[in-house]
């Protein structure tokens, strides 16, 4: 049994061993109990581990932990790199009516969205230490941090200043989403002060 948790120790490419994985090999799930008493495995959620010698990535962690949770706001600006602030909490958009009880544990900031509106520029991008992530996209974030409540006018002018310098920026898509999210005018004020 523990040939199969060392051979998924040695193998895991993200620092984490999952319960499934054990199983799906045939091993018992109960032997991981003495990698965590020998200090090898540290359980850092229902069903997955941490290996204690890897560098802990939060943010990927968190993004296996919830699976439906989709990396958004200010940290979403972030991974995008159209901010310097460093998010001290991780923000997630999660579908209406989705509930985890373990989530309220978490150091999160949790935003709901329409089923509608959950995939709307859904994308993929690497977290801090090189973990596959679904974060929105920057046209997405962007609308979300104008639309939302609490966002520091600074990172949000600081970011539309970025996004109007940016090679890649698609304003017929941030136009779109600026429309679908209700944020039009809001949006329309920076692209006529900015461009």
């Amino acid at each position: 049994m523990s040939n199969i948790i060392e051979k998924l120790i040695a193998e895991s490419t993200d620092g984490l061993v999952k319960v499934t994985d054990v199983e799906a090999y045939g091993g018992d799930r109960r032997a991981l109990k003495s990698y965590v008493n020998n200090n090898k495995l540290m359980r850092v959620g229902r069903g997955l581990y941490q290996i204690t010698d890897e560098w802990e990535d939060d943010l990927y962690i968190l993004s296996v932990k919830y699976p439906k949770g989709i990396v958004s706001h200010d940290t979403a600006l972030y991974i995008h790199g159209f901010t310097d602030r460093t998010p001290a909490i991780y923000s997630f958009t999660f579908p209406q009516g989705y509930n985890a009880p373990s989530l309220k544990n978490e150091n999160v900031i949790i935003k709901r969205v329409v089923q509608e509106k959950y995939s709307l520029g859904l994308s993929d991008a690497l977290s801090f230490s090189g973990n596959p992530i679904r974060v929105y996209n920057i046209e997405r974030t962007l609308c979300d941090i104008v639309r939302g409540e609490g966002s520091d006018i600074q990172i949000v002018l600081d970011a539309m200043k970025r996004y109007a310098k940016y090679e890649n920026k698609n304003i017929n898509l941030l136009m779109d989403y600026a429309e679908q999210l209700h944020v039009k005018k809001k949006i329309l004020r920076y692209i006529e002060v900015l461009l």
